[in-house]
């Protein structure tokens, strides 16, 4: 049987992307009404398609914390906090937009993977499998976005 440690463990790993999306869908937003240049197409599209997809990810993280007992950030201030993601800045350029995105994405696939094993070790494999399906979305999309870019981004 799974410990509580290991439980609210798992809680946890569920609000800080719960944040993270929170923080992102604004972000993308941001993006989306602000981008210029020679790509605005490809991109205000693509940006609405991934701040489409991070407020899913909000629900069915949020639901799925409520699900397990948890309790989901629900304020835009207490996002920002606990979010590892930062919000947007104005005045940044296409190529800055996606290069930060892709940063971003690295960073929340790499706290996925430990929220993964968290999930495992507490026995929670819908979790689990959640925080994988979230993985491989976020890969394809990110591998697009660094193909945008035409080069490897270096944090």
């Amino acid at each position: 049987m799974a410990s509580t440690d290991s439980k609210q463990e798992v809680r946890d790993a569920l609000n800080l992307q719960v944040a993270n999306f929170t923080v992102l869908w604004t972000k993308l937003h941001n993006y989306h009404w602000y981008v210029k240049g020679a790509n605005f197409f490809s991109l205000h599209a693509k940006f609405e398609e991934l701040y489409d997809t991070a407020s899913t990810y909000v629900d069915e993280l949020a639901e799925r914390l409520l699900a397990i007992g948890g309790e989901p950030i629900g304020k835009q201030s207490e996002a920002i906090e606990k979010a590892s993601v930062k919000e947007a800045e104005y005045d940044v350029d296409a190529n800055a937009m996606v290069k930060q995105l892709v940063m971003d994405y690295d960073s929340v696939i790499e706290e996925l993977n430990s929220g993964i094993k968290a999930a495992e070790a507490a026995g929670d494999d819908r979790t689990a499998d959640i925080f994988i399906g979230m993985v491989t979305d976020i890969e394809k999309n990110n591998w697009m976005l660094r193909s945008f870019l035409g080069k490897e981004v270096n944090q």
